[in-house]
């Protein structure tokens, strides 16, 4: 171990380059554009028990984006020479922005292939959105993939996180975009320890019930998300972990994915980091694409537990 300060910062996560135990801490530099997410807002349908952007039917600390804001972020993708990439979709709840629809056929006509993340639920299910959805389905089959959160394969452990009568409804939503010839995918949680081969097993049978055809082998078709906790504590991730854990920062998720988020009383949206950390202001990169190309430093619990040591990534 080297110690860089003989005095280092009280508490894990607070400084950007040194951690608690005085050593250099890890940080990832930015690879190019792999995901640009948009965060179109934290009002959602449900209050879930554990959510790590604490959605729900009251929070609109990140508000609706329109697609004046979300145009110049696609257009500076296209000036960059970026385009197409991987637009994702997030919340909240996507389908309560009232111009989702227009976001995604913005971001569709460009070229890109689209990422929503929903919990297909009421929003989803309104006609308007359904034949919203369906019109871009007729003309972007192969460039729209919508991953649903399917926290468990069995109604009783999804309903624990989600509320009750959650599962039926979202595996109502789930088959009516299979019906329809929409490619799924879904995202599933580690949160109760089981073995990963069986619940993987599980949930491909849930989904031949449901009509959906998904290899649940495929981590790009179920994804099984490592559990984000605020009050966990887990280690700083230093220069040296790189080599003791084998693990490369480029595939680290901020090495390429940026979100932008509108906060509620700002004049224009911002640039953060990565989906993971809405509200922490250390990781807010700028108004721009361009500014956001910069080096992020691995100051936040998040950063050790999903992504390093977790080895999550939210894009496709």
């Amino acid at each position: 171990m080297t110690v860089l300060l003989s005095n280092p910062p009280a508490t894990k996560f607070s400084h950007p380059e040194i951690t608690a135990k005085g050593e250099r801490r890890a940080s990832v530099s930015y690879t190019g554009t792999k995901t640009l997410w948009f965060n179109t807002g934290t009002l959602c349908n449900i209050e879930c028990a554990n959510c790590y952007i604490e959605s729900s039917p009251r929070n609109d600390r990140l508000v609706y984006l329109t697609l004046a804001d979300v145009q110049p972020f696609l257009d500076e993708l296209k000036a960059a020479g970026e385009a197409p990439v991987e637009i994702g979709i997030t919340g909240g709840e996507p389908f309560m922005a009232p111009e989702i629809i227009d976001i995604l056929r913005a971001a569709l006509s460009d070229g890109h292939s689209v990422l929503v993340l929903t919990n297909a639920m009421q929003p989803m299910m309104r006609p308007r959105i359904q034949e919203g959805l369906l019109e871009l389905l007729e003309t972007y089959e192969d460039q729209i993939t919508l991953r649903v959160s399917l926290d468990h394969y069995s109604a009783e452990k999804h309903d624990e996180e989600r509320g009750q009568h959650g599962f039926v409804q979202t595996c109502r939503g789930i088959a009516w975009l299979a019906e329809n010839g929409f490619r799924v995918a879904i995202a599933g949680r580690t949160m109760w320890h089981e073995d990963e081969a069986e619940a993987r097993a599980a949930y491909g049978e849930l989904m031949e019930k449901l009509g959906v055809d998904i290899d649940p082998d495929d981590a790009s078709e179920l994804v099984l998300f490592p559990e984000m906790e605020p009050a966990d504590d887990p280690p700083e991730i230093t220069t040296e972990c790189w080599g003791i854990l084998s693990k490369d920062p480029g595939e680290i998720m901020c090495a390429s994915q940026r979100m932008v988020v509108k906060r509620k009383g700002a004049a224009r949206p911002v640039v953060l980091a990565c989906t993971l950390i809405p509200y922490d202001e250390r990781f807010e990169l700028g108004e721009t694409l361009a500014e956001a190309r910069q080096d992020v430093s691995l100051n936040h619990s998040f950063c050790a537990s999903f992504c390093v040591l977790g080895g999550g990534s939210c894009s496709a």
